[in-house]
């Protein structure tokens, strides 16, 4: 596959896999999702990588998520190799790669690029790293692994405060809460995940392999649960409630979802 939005780079068993979209905050679009599947089955073929690192390029973001100006532009993500918008399949290869994943958050880890990380194996962000959640802000939302998931990790409730405000988070809150494991100085990003890595790299590679899949075991349900809400998702984006948050993204203005409040069913 020719490489457009992202690298791939292999040192000493540790593969970096880089969204390369500084211009865009590293925000994915279809095109981004289907080589970032090719690259972590790439990484989970070759007997040469042990470890995979996920990462941003530049300074300023890990991801920003779905890229909200290719919606607001063409209504959806852009074109993909199958026709479809693969990021749920992306989720689930993180989790099945029978490979310890980093998330190294170098800025920005917002919406869609949060779920990234949170699925990720372990986290290491910079002193300055931004975390939060920004969906239901832009008419979208995750409610498969982005949420349930997230609740394994940090508690139902701060869980809930995260996708119902839409704040940000530094790094040292996100560290206190369990979301990130290690936060360092800019400048020692990479020499941080290296050290990581070279511990992961010294087990056994089996033990891992089998370890990784049990962690997994009590969480795979949720996997039924996100595909019933991607599906839920794919309906919701047709609406014009999810069209006032990419036209309020877009026109740089607050968005207003008043009129689309109405009385719940009992």
């Amino acid at each position: 596959m020719d490489l457009t939005d992202t690298t791939y780079e292999v040192e000493n068993g540790l593969a970096w896999i880089t969204i390369n979209r500084p211009e865009r905050m590293n925000a994915f679009r279809a095109r981004t999702i289907d080589e970032l599947i090719h690259l972590f089955t790439r990484a989970w073929a070759s007997t040469d990588v042990g470890v995979i690192c996920l990462a941003g390029a530049g300074e300023h973001a890990f991801s920003t998520g779905g890229d909200q100006k290719q919606r607001a532009e063409t209504g959806d993500y852009g074109p993909s190799a199958s026709g479809l918008f693969e990021i749920e399949r992306l989720h689930r290869l993180i989790r099945e790669v029978p490979k310890p994943v980093i998330a190294a958050v170098n800025g920005f880890a917002i919406g869609g690029g949060h779920v990234l990380h949170v699925l990720c194996d372990v986290t290491i962000a910079v002193e300055d790293a931004v975390f939060g959640q920004v969906g239901p802000r832009v008419g979208s939302f995750d409610a498969g692994f982005g949420t349930a998931y997230l609740a394994r990790v940090i508690g139902e409730k701060r869980a809930r405060e995260i996708w119902f405000r839409c704040r940000r988070y530094d790094a040292a809150t996100a560290e206190r809460w369990g979301l990130v494991n290690a936060v360092v100085a800019r400048g020692q990003l990479q020499q941080e995940v290296r050290a990581w890595a070279d511990d992961m790299l010294a087990l056994s590679p089996t033990a891992l392999r089998f370890l990784k899949q049990s962690f997994n075991a009590d969480t795979e349900h949720m996997a039924g649960i996100g595909q019933l809400a991607f599906t839920g998702l794919g309906l919701f984006l047709d609406t014009d409630e999810a069209g006032e948050g990419v036209r309020a993204f877009a026109e740089k203005r607050p968005p207003d979802f008043s009129g689309h409040r109405t009385r719940a069913s009992v």
